[in-house]
């Protein structure tokens, strides 16, 4: 007699999209609800939806189209609170997840390939060097899609039989940034194309990168957004968050989190996301190893007579140091997906009343707040904002309070 049951129920999403059934089967496509049957085929649950892209399951920016919006604020919660719990960190307060809608993404990377004589252009396969060749996006602003196809056939033109191109995509209030990689630039008729392309489609600057770095080919308008009411000019290929809406939850929750510091140190600024909104009512110094980013956002904050002090550092290899950090009153720390263990040790030893910090990679944040945490920080609020929708990428804000911290000198 067979006991084994007939059908189990996936209760989870794991990290990278998975269904996870009660009884610890990872079950690709799942859904919390779904029921897997013993024949190994699902029975969908009330949390599946029709995937509204033709390209889902096969374009690798979207897995998650095929889950109920409920579950995808639940799942962005529960990738930053399940490497948490692991370390016995436990927030006081999580505020509900952010999430961005679609048709948001104000940048986005591709790439185009070329093979007998027809330009593919798309993100990759999940999990593949292949590509998807676009015909529609829903995460993409109307302004970068609108370019996709102009720009197919442009490189059409340019492109040799088998060559690939990188393309990165920014939205600005003058125009979209467009910068092209391993595209050669240097004939007059090319130039003359991609000058012609840019006038045409209006954009704000068109650049391509080569082995020498990046070369503006042309700039019609000014590549600029405006960061906590100032406007910045982007250097090409600055980071920049992928959606506005998500910029502005990141944001609000990071202003919330120092409110009544006069003295706050931005580390891992860029080109001022949160360090021009800070100096709205704060002298900031804002720390960073990209010169050109730097180099922007001081310009910007002088031409607006902002409260901004900026140093260029590596902040790998030569963190702020916990002497330095205490005559701060707080700090907002923004590390790549790598995490930031040298300067959390800092200012972890330093003792910095308030440490706001924004992460996009839950597993390195939590080693970063286990440190934090040993130093006797609380964690006292917790902000997951899911700005790249339908994907596994979560981000966070999060709010430590050093227990019985004086004030900072």
């Amino acid at each position: 007699m067979n006991d084994a049951p007939e059908s189990v129920e996936v209760v989870r999403l794991a990290a990278r999209g998975d269904g996870v059934t009660a009884d610890g089967r990872f079950v690709p496509g799942a859904v919390p609800g779904d029921r897997l049957l013993a024949d190994g085929t699902l029975r969908p649950g009330p949390g599946r939806v029709t995937p509204p892209c033709i390209h889902f399951g096969a374009c690798g920016g979207c897995r998650l189209q095929h889950v109920a919006e409920p579950l995808l604020a639940d799942f962005a919660t529960a990738r930053i609170l399940d490497p948490l719990a692991r370390l016995g960190i436990v927030p006081e307060d999580v505020r509900p997840a952010h999430l961005s809608p679609p048709g948001s993404r104000r940048r986005a990377s591709l790439r185009a390939v070329r093979r007998a004589g027809r330009v593919e252009l798309g993100f990759n396969v999940e999990g593949s060097h292949a590509l998807v060749d676009l015909a529609m996006c829903l995460v993409l602003s109307p302004r970068l899609l609108a370019l996709v196809s102009p720009l197919r056939a442009l490189l059409a033109g340019l492109m040799p039989d088998k060559g690939a191109v990188g393309i990165r995509m920014t939205a600005t209030d003058g125009g979209i940034d467009l910068l092209l990689s391993n595209l050669a630039a240097e004939r007059l008729p090319v130039v003359e194309a991609l000058a012609a392309f840019a006038e045409a489609q209006r954009l704000a600057r068109l650049s391509v990168e080569g082995p020498l770095g990046v070369e503006t080919v042309v700039a019609p308008g000014v590549p600029a957004v405006r960061l906590g009411g100032v406007p910045v000019t982007l250097p090409p290929g600055a980071f920049l968050q992928a959606t506005a809406d998500g910029e502005r939850a990141l944001v609000a929750a990071a202003l919330q989190g120092v409110a009544g510091a006069r003295r706050v140190a931005d580390l891992f600024c860029g080109v001022g996301t949160f360090a021009l909104p800070l100096s709205q009512s704060a002298h900031v110094l804002a720390a960073d190893a990209s010169g050109p980013a730097l180099h922007a956002l001081a310009r910007a904050a002088k031409a607006a007579s902002r409260p901004v002090e900026t140093q260029h550092r590596d902040l790998f290899r030569h963190p702020i140091s916990a002497a330095e950090l205490k005559r701060f009153d707080a700090v907002v720390i923004d590390p790549p997906r790598s995490g930031a263990a040298a300067q959390t040790a800092q200012i972890a030893a330093a003792r910095v009343p308030v440490v706001v910090a924004v992460s996009c990679n839950p597993a390195t944040f939590a080693r970063d707040a286990e440190r934090l945490a040993s130093a006797g920080y609380r964690l006292e609020t917790l902000w997951p904002v899911g700005q790249f929708r339908w994907s596994t990428h979560v981000e966070l804000v999060a709010l430590f309070r050093a227990e019985q911290a004086g004030t900072a000198r």
